[in-house]
C-alpha cells in the first residue's frame, strides 16, 4: 500500500508539473510574438504548431506506450518538453524559431499526456478507473491553473512579462519533470501482445464514436468557454475582474466534480452521470448569455464548470475498462485525436454559424452542441 501511494503521488505531480510547464510556455509563446510585432494571423499558426504533433504523433505514441512502457514514453515526452524550452530560449526570438518550439511543445505534451493516461489505465483496478481518472485530471486542472502564477510573477504590473526569463525558469522546471518520469512505474507489452492487437479492435467497441464525440465536444466547450466569457462580460458591461471570478469559479466547480467523480459515478450511474452533466452544462451554456445579475451569471457558470469536468475523466474511464489489454495507451491516443480535431473545428464551425449573432450566438451553438453530445451519450452501455 504505502509503495501504490508513493507512485499515486509520483503520478499526480507528474500530471500536474506537465501541464505547468505547458500553461507556462503556451501563453508565454503568445506574448513572444506580441514582442515581434508578429502580425494577429501568425498568432493562429503558433496555436496550430502545437496542435500538430497530437493529430499527426498519437496513434504511434499510443503504440509505443503500449509496447515499450509508461515510463519511457513519459521520458521521452520530458525531453521534448526540455527541447522545447531551450528551443524557446535560444531561437525563439524569431517567427519560424517559435513555431518549430511549438512543435517541440506539442510532441512533448503528448508523449507526457500519453503516458500518464496508459498508466492510470493499466495499474488501476477495474471498477476503480472513475475515481483515478476524476484524481489524474484534477491534478493535471491544478497544474493548468498554477502555470499562469509563473508568468505573473515575471510580469508584475508590466502588460507583457519578461519572456525571456520565463523561458529560461520553464526549462528547470522542465529538468524537475524528467527526473519525475524516471520515477514513474512502466508495464511494457512486448512485441507480441502490443502487435496481436488491431486498431480495428478499438474501432468496433460499441459505443465508442458516442464517448469520443462527447469528449472532443465537451473539450470544445470548454475552449469557447474560455475564449468568449471575456467577449461576452465586456458585452454585459461586466468588469475584467469579475469576468476573471467567473473563469474561476468555473475552473473550481470542474475541479470539484473531478475530484468527487468516483462517489458521484457509483451514487449517480457512470452513463447516468455523464449524460445528465453534459445535459446540465449545456442549459447552463444555453441561459450564460441571458442578462441577468452577477450572482445568478456566477450560479449558472459553476453549473456549466461542474458539468464539463465530468466528460474528460468519464470518457478516459470508459476506455480504460473496454479497451483490451495490452491497446489501452492506443485506445488513449485515438481519444486524443479526437479531442484535437473537435478543438481545431468545432470552434471555428460555430464561431462561422453564429457570425451574425455575435459572442451570444457562439454560446448558443456551442450549447446545442453540448446538448446534442449528452443525447448521444445515451447510447453508451452502461459497464464496459
Amino acid at each position: 500500500m504505502p509503495e501504490f501511494r508513493h507512485r499515486h503521488a509520483v503520478l499526480l505531480a507528474h500530471a500536474a508539473g506537465t501541464q505547468i510547464v505547458t500553461f507556462v510556455l503556451r501563453p508565454t509563446m503568445s506574448y513572444r510574438a506580441i514582442e515581434l510585432d508578429v502580425p494577429p494571423a501568425w498568432l493562429g499558426v503558433l496555436g496550430a504548431s502545437f496542435a500538430l504533433a497530437p493529430l499527426l504523433l498519437a496513434l504511434p505514441a499510443g503504440h509505443a506506450a503500449d509496447r515499450y512502457g509508461e515510463r519511457r514514453m513519459a521520458v521521452a515526452g520530458a525531453l521534448f518538453l526540455t527541447a522545447a524550452a531551450i528551443a524557446f530560449t535560444t531561437i525563439g526570438h524569431t517567427v519560424a524559431g517559435l513555431v518549430a518550439a511549438g512543435i517541440l511543445l506539442g510532441t512533448g505534451h503528448l508523449g507526457s499526456v500519453i503516458a500518464q493516461q496508459a498508466l492510470v489505465a493499466n495499474t488501476t483496478e477495474r471498477g476503480r478507473h472513475d475515481t483515478a481518472f476524476g484524481h489524474y485530471t484534477f491534478a493535471a486542472s491544478l497544474g493548468q491553473a498554477a502555470g499562469p502564477l509563473l508568468i505573473a510573477a515575471f510580469g508584475g504590473q508590466a502588460a507583457i512579462p519578461d519572456t525571456g526569463s520565463i523561458f529560461a525558469a520553464s526549462c528547470g522546471l522542465s529538468l524537475l519533470l524528467l527526473a519525475l518520469s524516471a520515477l514513474l512505474p512502466n508495464h511494457p507489452t512486448g512485441r507480441a501482445e502490443a502487435d496481436g492487437g488491431d486498431l480495428r479492435a478499438l474501432l468496433r467497441l460499441p459505443g465508442l464514436a458516442h464517448a469520443l464525440l462527447t469528449s472532443c465536444v465537451v473539450l470544445a466547450a470548454v475552449d469557447i468557454t474560455l475564449a468568449y466569457l471575456p467577449a461576452l462580460g465586456a458585452e454585459l458591461g461586466l468588469t475584467a475582474s469579475a469576468v476573471g471570478l467567473l473563469l474561476t469559479l468555473r475552473g473550481l466547480a470542474s475541479m470539484t466534480s473531478r475530484f468527487f467523480l468516483g462517489r458521484l459515478a457509483r451514487a449517480v450511474g457512470r452513463r447516468r452521470l455523464l449524460v445528465v452533466s453534459t445535459l446540465g452544462a449545456a442549459a447552463g451554456m444555453l441561459l450564460t448569455p441571458v442578462p441577468m445579475p452577477l450572482w445568478l451569471l456566477a450560479a449558472l457558470l459553476v453549473v456549466v464548470g461542474f458539468g464539463l469536468g465530468v466528460g474528460q475523466p468519464l470518457t478516459m474511464s470508459w476506455l480504460a475498462e473496454s479497451a483490451p489489454e495490452g491497446m489501452r495507451g492506443r485506445a488513449m491516443s485515438l481519444r486524443l485525436v479526437g479531442n484535437r480535431t473537435g478543438q481545431l473545428f468545432i470552434p471555428g464551425a460555430a464561431g462561422l454559424m453564429a457570425a451574425g449573432l455575435g459572442t451570444g450566438g457562439v454560446l448558443f451553438v456551442t450549447a446545442i452542441t453540448l446538448g446534442w453530445a449528452g443525447i448521444a451519450a445515451r447510447r453508451l452501455p452502461v459497464d464496459p
